[in-house]
């Protein structure tokens, strides 16, 4: 498969994965991009790989977590979640998924990736280990820590 039609075939998922990763869908689309440019220098060596789109899709968190460094971590509110306004929706069965994904908006960048990398991509530990070049227990830490402060606010009955 070339280079262009990868991208034919594989550019909206990229950028809906970017998307739950970073929970920002104009980062995400930056994050894709960048991510694009440098794959497209790459393409012979990463086209040969067995699963070049996994290969791909670590390249989007590795740049997303790089983005973080780059330009000064900034959590975001919950009510800049996904650009969303702070607004119930009006059809009201969405509210408990509207005010999960505020409460994902607000975790620490790497929690975030961890969680939709276990909970969208369904990744084991391990996995998500390899993807980030950590170890398996620095994953399960930011995995706990994430699903802590995710349930905090939902068993007290808070919503954003």
């Amino acid at each position: 498969m070339t280079f262009e039609e990868f991208v034919a075939v594989r550019l909206a998922a990229l950028v809906r994965y970017a998307t739950v990763v970073t929970w920002d869908p104009h980062l995400a689309e930056d994050v894709v991009q960048d991510v694009l440019v440098r794959a497209q220098a790459r393409w012979s060596r990463i086209g040969s790989l067995e699963e070049p789109e996994r290969y791909v899709r670590r390249m989007v968190v590795n740049e997303f977590l790089s983005w973080r460094r780059r330009r000064s971590a900034r959590l975001l509110h919950p009510g800049e979640a996904l650009d969303l306004p702070p607004q119930a929706d009006p059809t009201g069965g969405y509210d408990e998924r509207d005010a999960m994904v505020r409460l994902i908006g607000t975790l620490p960048p790497r929690q975030r990736a961890v969680i939709a990398l276990r909970f969208y991509e369904d990744l084991a530990v391990e996995q998500i280990a390899d993807v980030l070049g950590c170890r398996v227990s620095t994953v399960r830490t930011h995995l706990t820590r994430a699903m802590e402060a995710l349930r905090s606010p939902l068993m007290t009955g808070e919503r954003s």
